[in-house]
């Protein structure tokens, strides 16, 4: 069966220009043999008619002479040539080359109430038409119940294809205009309810979506730019907001589920309360305008208006089954659509709750990243990446993949991307992380897997750390434009289970670039990952020499330029990118020294800080430095029992290191007033930029910043 436009999805071969959307179809009439019987003319016509249109309907239960029925027996029944019924290698051959009329639009025409064809009574006493010409422009009229199921057919068929909620409201109002009712307005439910959620408040119709048939059409193409003509009373039809009433004439039409004309009097009382004041004048009189309730798996939507002109015939009983229908389907579908709108909203929200709003932005490192959904209509999946700032200034870079995109990929990700910096806050080794996060996958569950990769970078030493667990190698673009894939010991994915992680460590010079990604940015059903990896690594390359030898490319750009070397065929799977520019810290801009746990240190300690500060120019800062560090040294030589490590560091603020072998940390306390300590970590509190303790797998290290200027 071949679905037909129900109103103007696209131009028909023979539209009438003068014809609204070119929703209907007019034919020319073809040659008929003598005492061939008359076509049924479907449609509009446009133009002067060189012969008389009549049509082959009869009532059922009779027949013409010179006419057949639907299944060719009658009275008197003729072989027609150009029958709607008749079959090839039938007396056809002066009309094989003629064409036949096409077929209208599954829908019933529009009812014309002109003077040449009203019905006229047979011989039989059943009502026929008259066989008139029609003038141009005019459709014939069509009862058979095959149109209204054809009609039918179609149009729930263009409301099922709609997925959103706009979608399917549009396709009720493009299905119905101008192929059931001259115009439509459509309320809904303010707010939609969701799936078995109770509504609170009042019972509120939005008017959501109104369309008509223009009040004049341009000759050539059909339809008038912007500007409209002056509105007429179909226009004026609506009110936005309408609250139904309890007990009120509208909700009990509404409650009645069924659709009504508007000349019955519940309906004629329901118009005022659902159209405003005076919006009932609008509506045409008699049986041309139907009131169709909305009514959902639960609960009664909205409400559907169809209004037809007074010069078009009148609605019939039997359209009241069709407006039953089309309110039918549009309100399961709108249901649905809100039902898949809240999956999706749900989605959206898990989703960006799992992967980080924002990068840090910590010391001698850039961040940029990017995440890709797989589709549109799979909003989440296991992608995940991470940077997460250390003790020393060093950073945590990870990414990783668990298996699928789905809802429970996506908790799945969350639980181990949680676990994963938890044990970066313990400062454990790549390796290390690797092997607990094994154990937890294995832990939530049979068939866990996933792949990672893990990296720290320490920007004082210009060195990083990587383990990998099943993950794609990561990319080094130098600064001189040359890429490098990193080689980096494969692993087994997470949650095998009884597998050892290897750690490597290479150098991470100033101004290169580490790009980690997952699977989908180099794997897709058109090409193998190491074919991916070496087209990711030549994109990098040329991108870099788009900017020179000594200028590397921007991060942003260089992320976006990594995604445009995706193809229409490439996006099987989520895509999590991210980005690292190495910039480090310059060795003249790092002051380390040891103190022995002594007395003497914090004293020794304020006079290194003090020639540090006077050798990079911060002498200004010289007397709150001196004080907090003495602070610190005097805190940590009191319970340590090595060497306590101090370090300067200067970056765009002057970062203060203090490290021991207690892992016990320090806490914020109100000291009292006969209390001779605890004041220590108040006084850096209140003077410091930022401050704070993280433990280390060798005790801790206390830190502060203060501004430079």
């Amino acid at each position: 069966m071949t679905e037909q436009p129900t109103s103007f999805e696209r131009p028909q071969p023979g539209v009438d220009p003068a014809d609204p959307r070119g929703a209907l179809v007019h034919t020319s009439t073809p040659a008929r043999a003598p005492g061939a019987g008359a076509l049924p003319v479907q449609g509009r016509c446009g133009g002067d008619v060189s012969a008389p249109l009549t049509t082959a309907h009869t009532t059922p239960g009779t027949s013409e002479p010179g006419t057949s029925t639907p299944f060719g027996k009658g009275k008197d029944t003729v072989s027609d040539p150009a029958s709607e019924h008749s079959q090839p290698g039938t007396e056809q051959t002066a009309e094989r080359d003629t064409p036949r009329p096409r077929p209208a639009p599954d829908g019933i025409p529009v009812q014309p109430a002109d003077e040449q064809d009203r019905s006229t009574p047979g011989p039989d006493g059943q009502e026929r038409r008259s066989g008139q010409s029609l003038p141009p422009g005019r459709p014939t009229p069509m009862r058979r119940d095959g149109d209204r199921l054809r009609f039918v057919g179609a149009a729930t068929r263009r409301i099922a294809r709609g997925i959103d909620l706009d979608e399917i409201v549009m396709g009720l109002c493009r299905a119905t205009v101008p192929t059931f009712s001259d115009a439509i307005l459509v309320y809904l439910r303010d707010p939609l309810p969701v799936g078995d959620e109770r509504p609170t408040g009042p019972l509120v119709l939005r008017l959501r979506r109104t369309d008509r048939i223009p009040a004049e059409r341009d000759t050539e193409n059909g339809f008038l730019p912007a500007a409209q003509p002056e509105p007429d009373e179909l226009d004026t039809v609506g009110a936005e907001l309408c609250e139904v009433r309890p007990g009120s004439a509208l909700a009990e039409v509404l409650r009645g589920v069924r659709p009504v004309f508007t000349d019955a009097p519940a309906a004629r009382a329901a118009l005022p309360e659902l159209l405003g004041d005076g919006g009932e004048f609008a509506v045409p009189d008699g049986q041309r305008a139907i009131l169709a309730p909305l009514r959902g798996r639960r609960r009664v939507i909205g409400a559907a208006l169809f209004l037809r002109r007074p010069e078009r015939m009148a609605f019939e009983p039997d359209d009241l089954l069709v407006a039953a229908q089309l309110a039918t389907h549009s309100a399961l579908g709108i249901d649905k659509a809100v039902l898949y709108g809240r999956e999706a909203y749900i989605a959206d929200e898990l989703q960006r709750t799992m992967l980080p709003e924002t990068l840090p932005r910590p010391t001698g490192v850039r961040l940029a990243s990017r995440y890709l959904p797989a589709a549109e209509t799979a909003r989440v999946g296991g992608d995940w990446y991470d940077a997460i700032p250390l003790p020393g200034s060093r950073v945590a870079l990870v990414v990783g993949d668990v298996m699928g995109h789905s809802m429970t990929s996506a908790a799945i990700m969350g639980q181990l991307r949680t676990t994963a910096q938890t044990l970066a806050g313990l400062d454990l080794p790549p390796q290390e992380v690797l092997h607990h996060l094994d154990e937890q996958a294995q832990r939530l569950g049979v068939d866990r897997m996933a792949t990672c990769l893990y990296a720290v970078y320490d920007p004082v030493s210009h060195r990083i750390t990587i383990a990998n667990a099943g993950h794609p190698p990561p990319v080094l673009l130098h600064l001189g434009g040359r890429a490098e894939v990193l080689r980096v010991p494969a692993g087994a994915p997470i949650g095998v289970g009884g597998v050892d992680f290897e750690a490597v460590e290479l150098d991470a010079p100033a101004g290169a670039t580490l790009l980690l990604y997952t699977d989908g940015l180099v794997e897709s059903r058109l090409r193998d990952v190491w074919t991916g990896i070496e087209q990711l690594r030549e994109k990098l390359a040329a991108t870099a020499q788009l900017t020179g030898p000594d200028h590397p490319p921007p991060l942003e750009a260089l992320c976006d330029e990594v995604l445009d070397m995706l193809g229409p065929g490439d996006r099987d799977d989520d895509i999590a990118l991210l980005a690292a520019r190495f910039d480090g810290i310059a060795p003249s801009d790092v002051a380390y020294w040891f103190l022995e746990p002594e007395d003497a240190a914090p004293g020794r300690a304020r006079r290194l800080a003090r020639r540090a500060l006077q050798r990079w120019g911060l002498e200004e800062l010289s007397d709150s430095v001196e004080l907090l560090v003495s602070e610190v040294v005097t805190n940590a030589v009191r319970y340590a029992s090595r060497p306590v490590t101090l370090r300067l560091l200067r970056t765009d603020v002057l970062r203060c290191e203090v490290g021991d072998d207690v892992p016990q940390l320090p806490r914020l306390r109100q000291a009292r007033a006969t209390d001779e300590g605890g004041r220590g970590l108040y006084l850096v509190n209140r003077l410091a930029r930022r401050w704070g303790a993280t433990r280390l797998s060798t005790g801790k290290v206390v830190w502060f910043e203060l501004n430079r200027s």
